[in-house]
């Protein structure tokens, strides 16, 4: 994935790409217009910039394009995660990923799975995060 970043709408769009599979733009604006009441030029603009940026492809059909995603939904959550825990003091992270557990929904197989994670990963778990952010700290 190309490590560019998009915007909170550019993502709307993006969710809604991934869940069709693939898409149009008269779909698209159907869709995101009735929910967010954007216009059609904010929506084929916002299709557009995600083509530039290489998160979607585009494949003619007459007239039509047809939209289809460039790179995997789960691919791209966990290099946004991944943005947000390398901008953290690392010895924030568990107080952060507890908040984030705390405040989603999970259904129980989530849950079940990450109990298990956490277990596995207790194993060879330091007993303190030591900060990175000061060299020789």
């Amino acid at each position: 994935m190309e490590k560019t970043e998009i915007s909170s709408s550019e993502w709307e769009v993006m969710r809604v790409v991934w869940t069709l599979g693939e898409t149009t733009s008269s779909q698209m604006i159907e869709i995101l217009s009735r929910k967010k009441e954007w216009s059609s030029s904010t929506i084929k603009t916002l299709l557009s910039r995600l083509t530039d940026k290489g998160f979607l492809n585009v494949k003619k059909d007459g007239r039509k394009n047809i939209y289809i995603t460039a790179i995997n939904e789960q691919d791209a959550y966990s290099f946004l995660a991944e943005r947000v825990f390398n901008n953290m003091c690392c010895m924030h992270y568990g107080e952060t990923i507890y908040s984030i557990i705390d405040q989603i929904e999970l259904s129980q197989s989530d849950i079940d799975s990450l109990i298990q994670l956490l277990k596995d990963k207790r194993k060879a778990a330091p007993e303190k995060v030591k900060c990175r952010c000061i060299e020789n700290n």
